[in-house]
């Protein structure tokens, strides 16, 4: 099933400030309410950090999930909050890829894009490729751009949706194989290593090969 893209070329860069920052916006009002209230409102912000790292991840599936951290701005928790350049950036296992995005100046086109579906290349998938053709990639703006782009779908495919043949932000189509938990995409057929990641504009699906567009 084929996705018409959206493009969000030229919108103007949002804000990348952290929201870890909102954890702290109870502190005003509970500076005037007593000592009691202030232990209550501690013990509610832990709650809903556990809770809520619990809820983000509980549809996500894959062995690389175990990867992901359990608390912070990296962790299921943490992104979901995020749009998925900034929610990347705070990963430990998607370096390379931010440092690429970063590169092709598509940090402000991903974070403002409404709904995305977006395949993660892990660092270790980066290395696969030969340093002298990646360096060589990564000083080509356009051929990165292309590459990243590939790796883009437009809304947000939960497991019933992902698998067919899906038009991709770089204008080309990737397709899907798989069912349940266990997923591949593109030619290369590169494994879903932790899929169905929520962040705030796009769910993430963490692979352990950098697809090529054809």
């Amino acid at each position: 099933m084929k996705r018409t893209i959206i493009r969000h070329t030229g919108i103007a860069a949002a804000t990348l400030a952290l929201s870890m920052s909102l954890v702290a916006c109870g502190s005003d009002d509970s500076s005037s309410e007593n000592t009691s209230g202030s232990d209550d409102s501690s013990q509610t912000t832990e709650g809903s950090d556990d809770s809520g790292a619990t809820d983000a991840g509980a549809e996500a599936f894959g062995p690389g999930c175990a990867s992901i951290p359990t608390s912070g701005a990296g962790s299921f928790n943490g992104m979901a909050t995020e749009p998925v350049a900034t929610a990347a950036s705070a990963n430990p296992l998607l370096k390379t890829l931010v440092a690429a995005v970063k590169q092709a100046g598509l940090v402000d086109t991903l974070n403002s894009a409404e709904a995305l579906t977006v395949f993660a290349p892990t660092d270790d998938a980066f290395a696969k490729i030969p340093k002298k053709d990646l360096d060589a990639v990564l000083a080509d703006k356009a051929t990165l751009t292309k590459i990243l782009s590939h790796h883009v779908i437009e809304g947000k495919l939960g497991p019933d949706e992902i698998a067919g043949e899906h038009e991709t932000l770089a204008g080309d189509t990737v397709t899907v194989k798989g069912s349940g938990d266990k997923f591949t995409s593109g030619a290369e057929n590169a494994a879903v290593l932790c899929g169905n990641v929520p962040t705030a504009n796009a769910t993430v699906y963490v692979i352990d090969t950098v697809m090529m567009p054809s």
